[in-house]
């Protein structure tokens, strides 16, 4: 639905954002589908904005405008005849079209697919490829998108036999019957039930891509519960301001679908505009009153990089009330540097809200309390390393201000260093939402005691259902009594979950563990080296034995200036995490990045050891 088309429905002069504020007593999600969400919300005169590159609103759509045109949709796929249950893959732009249609969807009780934009796939092949693999993992019956993006899908669904291909342009257009029920050709109503599936979502970072992981709504209604009554604790004055993509768990579920559950008017900018003028994210926290937002680190990070004297000046960051915090590992410095930075500007440290969550719970597991901001651990490198067998050693503090931190903090730190032994600040990320039990399990799937490192486990209400049409891979990590092995490493410390990274990735050298978080941000501080510019991991070295390796971008273009930058990283990682490694440099911009921008170091040791990701010469 495009503004006019808004202006005409409701009489409107001008496009107006939705209201903060509404009448329509809050439901914290309690509802059997996302369906009855959305008619609940329509009731009122919340909804959704969107929002250009120079943060000009685009347009505005109150959730009864999103009820509406879903209902349009659901007739339109039921009467060209998806049948419940169709996959309908849904190119995820940041425009109000995709909302429409993945509640559309809802109607018609055909699953929407939300897939990715071309931002992460080595150019065009590389996007078809990847668009195809996961249409043919779902078997989609339909693929649609923008305009602009028709030959893509069209390119991508060769040999698929869909029912529909095109744009969403190109559906509203199509001469169907829409004054028929909502039923099936039996005459059956057909509305989602509160057990049946309510979408398929492929994530990037904690599957086993490409499968679509299987979310019902009554597990998407419980999370959505769950995050808006004690995760965020929502109150009358949150409005949410995001620029997460909507084919990532955190942008779909956190920033549109809880939001609709619990009633709260969001305000959207495009990710690709969020990259080009991230300030902009900012302009719009601090113009529209913006009280909720969750970013990776990385976001906090380019903020903290681009801002200018005179924006600062403009910023009113004071109504900001939850900083969320996910979708990566934390990096506490990062986080700082942002406090410091936008202290001015009225932001308050205790704002942030680290948390934690994967697709396979639908999206949250944990949040760290409200008004508290980030506490971390001070833990010793021999621990997560292995070589110490002991019980976490820890010099624990509770960061309220930056200030405070730089102080007691950073004191510890010191001391410790000084004593020959390395810590690793840990964040705490929160408290699990109610419905989860949360186990630490050894390599041997034995329980283990609190601030004992393992494997964390998770079952509750929002855990998937499936691995879409995958059984065996579904039966590796989830159990039948519901326990999901996330694949992640941590630990419980007085009723909060600190999360150390992925097991996967880590590098194990001689029989020590090495976390490549940490190699990484090592490297990250050097002048000229940006975040995201360095994948550290484990690749084969002489005599088949593998070596810890780091690809670091390089813009240096003669032989000796990346010497020189070889030297200076080798000495810098030995300096800050003890661990010698073998230093390779790619060009600029080749190191792979998942779907929602994550760097993928899988998929960056597969490509060098194939020989696409080149090393330059030095």
């Amino acid at each position: 639905m495009n503004l006019t088309a808004l202006k005409e429905t409701h009489g409107a002069t001008e496009a107006l954002p939705t209201p903060t504020q509404d009448d329509l007593p809050r439901r914290f999600g309690d509802f059997p589908t996302l369906i009855d969400a959305l008619e609940y919300a329509a009731l009122g005169a919340r909804g959704v904005n969107f929002y250009s590159a120079r943060g000009d609103l685009l347009v505005s759509a109150r959730y009864a405008d999103l009820r509406v045109r879903a209902e349009k949709i659901g007739r339109k796929l039921i009467a060209m005849g998806f049948a419940p249950g169709d996959r309908v893959a849904l190119i995820a732009v940041t425009h109000v079209d995709f909302v429409a249609f993945f509640l559309g969807c809802q109607y018609a009780t055909v699953l929407p697919v939300p897939l990715p934009l071309p931002t992460s796939f080595g150019g065009r092949d590389g996007y078809i490829s990847q668009l195809h693999t996961q249409m043919e993992s779902c078997r989609a019956s339909a693929i649609i998108g923008p305009d602009a993006m028709d030959d893509f899908g069209k390119a991508a669904s060769a040999g698929l036999g869909l029912k529909f291909c095109g744009s969403y342009e190109d559906f509203d257009a199509l001469p169907v019957d829409l004054d028929g029920p909502f039923a099936d050709s039996d005459g059956q109503p057909i509305r989602p039930m509160a057990g049946s599936l309510a979408y398929l979502q492929y994530s990037s970072g904690s599957t086993r891509f490409p499968h679509g992981i299987a979310i019902t709504h009554k597990a998407l209604m419980a999370n959505c519960a769950g995050q808006g009554r004690d995760g965020v604790q929502l109150i009358d004055d949150d409005r949410c301001i995001s620029w997460l993509p909507f084919y990532h768990d955190m942008g779909l579920v956190g920033t549109l679908l809880t939001p609709i559950a619990n009633q709260v008017s969001v305000d959207f900018l495009a990710t690709e505009d969020f990259a080009r003028r991230p300030m902009q994210w900012l302009g719009l926290m601090s113009r529209n009153r913006g009280t909720i937002t969750y970013s990776p680190s990385f976001g906090y990070d380019i903020c903290a990089r681009r801002v200018g004297n005179d924006q600062l000046k403009e910023l009113d960051l004071s109504a900001w009330r939850v900083a969320g915090i996910g979708g990566d590992m934390i990096r506490p410095e990062v986080i700082r540097r942002f406090a410091d930075i936008y202290g001015p500007a009225g932001f308050k440290p205790t704002t942030f809200v680290p948390s934690y969550g994967l697709a396979e719970c639908t999206l949250a597991v944990s949040f760290a309390p409200i008004g508290r901001g980030m506490e971390v651990d001070l833990v010793d490198e021999r621990v997560l390393s292995g070589e110490y067998d002991g019980s976490i050693r820890v010099a624990r503090h509770f960061e309220a201000t930056s200030e405070a931190l730089r102080g007691a903090a950073g004191a510890a730190l010191k001391h410790h260093e000084s004593q020959g032994t390395r810590y690793r600040e840990i964040v705490n990320c929160g408290i699990p939402l109610p419905e989860y039990d949360i186990e630490i399990r050894d390599e041997d799937g034995a329980v283990l005691n609190e601030r004992e490192i393992g494997r964390i486990y998770v079952r509750g209400a929002s855990v998937m259902t499936e691995y879409f049409g995958d059984p065996d891979t579904t039966a590796a990590v989830l159990s039948e009594s519901g326990w999901l092995d996330t694949g992640d490493m941590g630990y419980m410390g007085e009723g909060a979950l600190y999360v150390i990274g992925r097991a996967k990735d880590m590098i194990i050298i001689n029989g020590r563990n090495h976390w490549p978080q940490d190699i990484e941000w090592a490297v990250e501080q050097l002048a000229g080296v940006r975040s995201g510019d360095v994948a550290a991991l484990s690749l084969p070295g002489p005599d088949h034995l593998e070596i810890a390796t780091v690809l670091v971008q390089c813009r240096l273009r003669e032989s000796h200036e990346r010497q020189a930058f070889v030297e200076q990283i080798k000495k810098q990682i030995l300096s800050v995490t003890g661990v010698q490694c073998r230093i390779e440099l790619v060009q600029p911009r080749s190191l792979p990045r998942t779907s929602s921008g994550k760097l993928s170091r899988s998929k960056a040791r597969q490509q060098f050891l194939a020989g696409s990701l080149i090393a330059l010469a030095y």
